[in-house]
């Protein structure tokens, strides 16, 4: 649900960095926030007015517009993402397509008024967006140069109240009079909801026989991709399965439930993708209701899919998600952002004690010890056949469901959790070491499977 797809959180900038360049004062940057939880909105005032002090010594330095103005020509979303920002704020709040009908279907003369009227804040957001990528580039640089690979996710469906649906509106499924949605997407019922999620995006307009709204929409998508490998050295792209086929709801209901299956774009968009980008390195997540038109697309791509071993032990030995039915061209996950911790999985009374049993025989465990099932999931991971294992942070710390990051279907208390530095040290780093070398998992262990050639395996890594 961001406002752009292209740009970056302000939130992510460094103000080290900024200290560094001479454009903040090492006294303007002191804050107190808490170590294990992020507020939010407290975070984004006290940003906003330090950024702001940063943007007007940045425009009075020599070249500070004409920085601006390169990576505006470069970043052409950027001006649209700054005059949507602009726009929101003059009209309080209000979504794009509640904005005046002139404004909301973006005609010529009131568009360029209100670029000269709102000038001054565009600058703001290019200047904001500018700082991003500088910094984010020489992360990726010392990333590198560390022999480290960044792993990015990239949401199938962006927001409707975006800079990019009000942009691009002819290449989303919208009332033409309104702006608004006529489907939604989301999924049918599974494992995480009883009724579906209604995650109310619009849709893309994959099934157009319009020539110039098809190519509208494949350019718009070349962009994303193509800014995001530029960021990243590997895409998980999320809710993958809706390049082969789709959840489409109409915009009425208020759940899930009454929706239709329709056809994606496929195997000749990846392969359009590729002839202008070149090889894409993407983990698919393919999880949830996944249809043999999934698996064929995913087998003629060669990109691999993702294991959760939290899904694994519901006594189906058939079930994809057991370490000796996981693939090699795969990656292999504890748990994800959606899932509870290991431990909180654990000790999660709705859990069936013969799944947890079931999960500590796997590890050829025969305790019931809640506080040390992270480690067996550790080592379930990284001894699958699994090309990459994920961790993630809470379960390499034996964190509970207190530090969880996300409940799908709530909005309530997601994404706020925080790794106080002092949780990672040399007696966690030399076991996480020592794991992995165990498993023939560090870089200089690893050795490339001859028999998978296809340029979505992670082999390499």
């Amino acid at each position: 649900m961001s406002p752009s797809a292209f740009a970056g959180s302000p939130l992510l900038i460094s103000l080290d960095l900024l200290v560094e360049q001479g454009l903040l004062l090492p006294k303007e940057k002191m804050g107190s926030f808490s170590e294990y939880t992020v507020d939010y909105p407290r975070v984004e005032r006290y940003k906003n007015a330090i950024l702001n002090l940063a943007w007007q010594r940045f425009l009075n330095r020599p070249n500070g517009k004409t920085l601006l103005a390169e990576f505006a020509a470069t970043h052409s979303w950027c001006v649209d993402y700054g005059l949507f920002l602009a726009l929101k704020q003059q009209f309080r709040g209000a979504p794009w397509f509640a904005w005046p009908m002139a404004l909301r279907q973006r005609h010529v003369e009131p568009l360029a008024q209100a670029v000269e009227l709102h000038k001054a804040h565009i600058s703001r957001t290019l200047f904001e967006q500018y700082i991003f990528f500088t910094q984010w580039r020489a992360l990726r640089q010392y990333a590198a140069d560390q022999g480290i690979s960044l792993i990015g996710d990239l949401p199938m469906y962006v927001a409707l109240d975006s800079a990019d649906v009000w942009a691009n509106q002819e290449v989303f499924f919208l009332d033409k009079s309104s702006g608004e949605p006529t489907y939604v997407a989301g999924v049918p019922p599974d494992y995480f909801s009883a009724t579906g999620q209604r995650w109310g995006n619009p849709l893309y307009r994959w099934e157009t026989t319009d020539p110039q709204v098809r190519q509208s929409l494949w350019n718009w998508w070349e962009q994303r991709l193509q800014l995001n490998f530029s960021l990243v050295d590997i895409l998980r792209i999320d809710h993958f399965r809706g390049f082969a086929s789709y959840w489409s709801i109409p915009a009425t209901e208020q759940t899930a439930l009454n929706g239709t299956w329709r056809e994606g774009p496929g195997l000749p968009f990846f392969e359009e993708m590729t002839r202008r980008l070149g090889d894409m390195p993407i983990i698919a997540e393919d999880l949830g209701l996944i249809t043999p038109d999934v698996e064929s697309l995913l087998r003629q791509l060669g990109y691999p899919g993702m294991n959760v071993l939290l899904f694994a032990f519901d006594g189906d030995p058939n079930n994809n998600y057991l370490p000796y039915n996981i693939q090699k061209n795969s990656v292999v996950y504890s748990g994800t952002h959606d899932n509870d911790t290991a431990v909180g999985w654990y000790l999660n009374p709705e859990i069936s004690t013969l799944s947890k049993q079931r999960a500590k025989r796997f590890a050829n465990r025969t305790d019931d010890d809640a506080g040390s099932f992270h480690r067996d999931l550790v080592h379930l991971a990284l001894a699958s056949p699994a090309n990459l294992a994920i961790l993630p942070m809470q379960d390499v710390l034996g964190f509970g469901n207190d530090c969880r990051l996300n409940t799908p279907g709530t909005v309530e208390n997601n994404w706020q959790w925080r790794c106080a530095p002092r949780f990672i040290h040399d007696e966690l780093a030399a076991w996480l070491y020592n794991m992995t070398e165990l498993f023939g998992r560090l870089p200089s262990l690893k050795r490339k499977d001859t028999s998978d050639t296809s340029s979505g395996s992670l082999n390499g890594l």
